[in-house]
């Protein structure tokens, strides 16, 4: 039972922390394979899928409806992101991600300074394009972050909500609300996958799902109230966490 309490607080926290900004991996998946070291590491990254799926759903809806959304460039950019996923589900299987992992606080490092350096970086909503050119600028954010997610994943939300801001010229808000949307595609994609192999703890799952729920509801509240600045400020603390977090599993190789 103490395990259960454990891991189902650091699914709200992971619940609110994703519901803002992306990025609740950071704190469910460590604390998954912490509190169970035993189990496999396919089963408790499809429990961690069953819970933050129900989180990210249930935040969108609350952003939807605070939020103007273009649904026209929306829905083709989730389309992209959750056959992209399976793409990299897919090719994970085929070829190892340790290259990337490699790579990625380098990444991370780049979004990091750059966002810093442009203090007006998705403080004002200026889409950069219309109509098709949208879409088509979505779907392929959707296209390239979901591969990603389906691949590897970690920072798969904050991702999705850098690319909104500079490719789209969203604000932060709007381009939390947006990749809450693609991202509820991306983790339906790999729970899908996950539930096929059998790796999901069902009786675990609920409870996981209720918590994370829970912390969505508090942290979707609070970027709603605050605004994009806010958003922002969450997407930098969150950025330089995984940018630790990432480089030390690099060194571990």
């Amino acid at each position: 039972m103490s395990e259960l309490l454990l891991v189902a607080l650091a699914s709200a926290l992971a619940g609110f922390i994703d519901s803002i900004v992306g990025g609740g991996g950071l704190v469910l998946t460590p604390a998954l394979f912490a509190v169970y070291p035993q189990a496999a590491p396919a089963t408790l990254l499809g429990t961690n899928k069953s819970a933050s799926v129900w989180g990210t759903a249930w935040s969108f809806t609350q952003y939807a409806r605070r939020v103007s959304l273009n649904w026209r460039t929306l829905w083709p950019a989730v389309a992209a992101a959750l056959l992209a996923a399976f793409a990299g589900a897919w090719a994970v299987t085929q070829v190892s991600p340790a290259g990337l992992k490699r790579a990625l606080p380098l990444i991370l490092v780049a979004v990091f300074a750059y966002t810093l350096m442009r203090k007006d970086l998705g403080r004002t909503h200026r889409p950069r394009f219309v109509g098709r050119h949208e879409a088509l600028a979505a779907a392929a954010v959707g296209a390239v972050v979901g591969f990603y997610d389906g691949f590897f994943g970690p920072g798969t939300g904050s991702f999705f909500v850098f690319l909104f801001v500079r490719v789209l010229g969203y604000d932060f808000l709007h381009a939390s609300a947006s990749a809450k949307l693609l991202n509820v595609g991306t983790n339906v994609a790999a729970l899908v996958l996950f539930s096929a192999k059998g790796h999901v703890w069902w009786q675990v799952a609920p409870v996981l799902a209720a918590a994370n729920v829970g912390g969505s509801l508090l942290g979707t509240r609070l970027a709603l109230r605050h605004g994009a600045g806010f958003v922002r400020g969450v997407f930098i603390a969150v950025v330089g966490a995984l940018i630790l977090k990432t480089s030390f599993d690099a060194l571990r190789l």
